[in-house]
C-alpha cells in the first residue's frame, strides 16, 4: 500500500507538474499585464541553450523529489519540525504507514532512476 501511495505521489506531483511546467514555458507568451516574475522567468528559460532547459527542469525535478521526502520523513517522524510539538501520524486506508513513507519514496526515485 505504501508503494501504491508514493508511485501516486510521484506521478501526480513530478510528473504531472512537469509536464505543466513545460507546456507553460513553452507555449506562454508575454504581454502587457504578464507578471513581472513570470517574464522574469520566461526571459531566463528563453535566454538557455535546450541542454540547459533539460538541466533546469532536472533541478526542479530533483527539488521537488527532495521536498516530498522531506515532507514525507516529517509525516513519518524520522525529521522533526522546528518549533512545532505535534507529531504527525498519516494513516492510508486506516493502516498505519509503520514510518517508512519516505524511504519508500526514495527506493522508488532511485528504482525509476536505475531503469533510465
Amino acid at each position: 500500500m505504501n508503494e501504491d501511495f508514493v508511485k501516486s505521489l510521484y506521478k501526480s506531483i513530478v510528473q504531472e507538474n512537469l509536464e505543466l511546467y513545460k507546456s507553460l514555458y513553452e507555449t506562454t507568451n508575454v504581454i502587457n499585464n504578464t507578471d513581472d516574475y513570470w517574464t522574469k522567468a520566461l526571459g531566463l528559460y528563453n535566454s538557455l541553450e535546450e541542454e540547459n532547459k533539460d538541466v533546469l527542469f532536472k533541478i526542479i525535478e530533483q527539488t521537488m523529489n527532495d521536498t516530498i521526502s522531506n515532507m514525507l520523513g516529517i509525516i513519518d517522524g524520522s525529521s522533526t519540525l522546528l518549533d512545532c510539538p505535534i507529531e504527525p501520524k498519516l494513516l492510508l486506508d486506516s493502516i498505519d504507514t509503520e514510518g517508512e513513507l519516505q524511504d519508500c519514496f526514495l527506493e522508488y526515485i532511485e528504482k525509476k532512476d536505475l531503469n533510465k
